[in-house]
């Protein structure tokens, strides 16, 4: 069996050796086969059936190893080649391998961020989130995550002197609709890792990126992919603090209200409106006119639909409680002499044919979490207002039915199938 042969077989064994690598047999598979030798057989043995993708799943799990990453910085010239290899797979391998860089507890983030700094790394991992294939962007995103969540790192990917080649806002400008979804991914991502990064992305303005590609709504497909980001960005912990500043809510709330746009779109222009606004910390930073006009844009909504609009009502009504799940939601739920939560109370004691019964269903749950069952105990009672508006919706919607009064609407829909019994024994 000649040497390629050979390498083929031992590099297949440890890349899909079924339990995890020890730095014994890391070094048994070295020994064999120097880390010059797979390298050099990985640049020039492209006739060899089936040796990339070993010899790449092989370095994979190597430099996943405590012995496999001491090695890479010894190799970082092969690592920055790598990033710019025509082979997709080789250079998904580099971008994992700065990420193994990076995880190294043998090496301490500042050396790990001046090699890539050397090196000119980030660069090449901003090419490779915006022209990779979907693998190698993603290895990308995950190594610059990285890279972010040291000072020094910090640095690199937010420099001082703005507008060079690794400004995100540029890059954004000048790709396609792809490589800017792209970009903006790694800015929601970047924005998770810390309050540090979250600040400098402020700073820069890179939020506005994601509010200017929904308001050009030229690509819905576009458009529901950073809607899904900002579904992400609302999550995230330090979040809200810093979405404050912007025109976000203002954005929302325009959306839901627009009856020509895309069902789709307003649906999940509401889902992340009672992501957002169902966090207590949120009404710390924003002014109770933004959380208004967003319930008002989803009450306006809610009045406006009709029975085939099922999905969006359904959704509609999941948002509103979401918005419950925190007090002053909840409280600005019940709030007014045409409070928003009527309609929650209305489907979810609506039994008008099995077609209304995700309705109700999402209604019920909804009515739970603005009646405080998800709260904790000194949290659920709201003001007098609320807790009187709320009462009085009960009765309304009592009054409407044959049941007339709460207590029978409760038992009638007892009576019902056990997903909305099991809604209605959590209020």
């Amino acid at each position: 069996m000649d040497q390629d042969s050979q390498l083929l077989q031992a590099a297949t064994d440890f890349a899909y050796y079924p339990g995890s690598h020890s730095d014994d047999s890391a070094t048994e598979f070295l020994n064999r086969f120097p880390l010059p030798l797979i390298i050099n057989a990985l640049q020039t043995q492209f006739d060899v059936p089936g040796l990339e993708s070993a010899l790449v799943a092989c370095l994979e799990r190597l430099f996943k190893t405590k012995l496999g990453a001491s090695l890479i910085p010894e190799y970082m010239p092969f690592v920055q080649v790598g990033l710019q290899a025509d082979s997709q797979a080789v250079r998904s391998l580099a971008c994992k391998t700065v990420s193994c860089l990076l995880e190294n507890l043998d090496n301490s983030h500042k050396v790990a961020a001046h090699l890539i700094k050397e090196f000119n790394m980030y660069p090449l991992l901003l090419d490779c989130l915006i022209n990779g294939n979907e693998e190698v962007a993603a290895g990308a995103i995950d190594a610059i995550k990285k890279l972010a969540s040291c000072p020094e790192g910090i640095d690199i990917i937010f420099p001082s002197n703005k507008g060079g080649d690794t400004d995100l806002g540029i890059i954004a400008s000048q790709c396609s609709s792809l490589g800017r979804v792209r970009v903006l991914a790694l800015v929601v991502k970047l924005f998770s890792v810390s309050t540090s990064a979250a600040s400098a992305i402020c700073s820069l303005n890179l939020l506005k990126l994601l509010e200017a590609e929904i308001r050009s709504a030229d690509d819905t497909l576009v458009t529901l992919s950073v809607f899904e980001l900002l579904y992400e960005l609302a999550e995230v912990e330090h979040g809200t603090e810093f979405l404050s500043k912007t025109s976000l809510f203002q954005l929302l709330s325009s959306i839901i209200s627009n009856n020509f746009t895309d069902s789709i779109l307003r649906s999940r222009a509401m889902m992340i409106s009672g992501r957002l606004l169902s966090k207590e910390s949120t009404y710390s930073f924003i002014d109770e006119q933004c959380a208004k006009s967003v319930i008002s844009s989803i009450d306006g909504r809610l009045q406006s639909l009709d029975t085939s609009d099922r999905d969006e009502f359904e959704t509609a009504l999941e948002s509103l409680g979401q918005i419950g799940l925190s007090i002053r939601g909840a409280t600005l739920l019940l709030s007014g002499s045409s409070p928003a939560a009527r309609h929650v109370i209305d489907a979810a004691f609506d039994q008008q044919g099995p077609e209304r019964h995700g309705r109700q269903l999402a209604a019920l749950h909804a009515l739970g979490n603005i009646s405080g069952e998800t709260r904790s105990e000194n949290d659920i009672i709201l003001d007098a207002e609320a807790e009187e508006n709320l009462l009085r919706l009960l009765y309304e919607a009592a009054s409407k039915s044959s049941k007339l009064t709460p207590s029978g609407l409760f038992l009638s829909v007892l009576q019902q199938d056990s997903e909305i019994r099991i809604a209605e024994w959590e209020l």
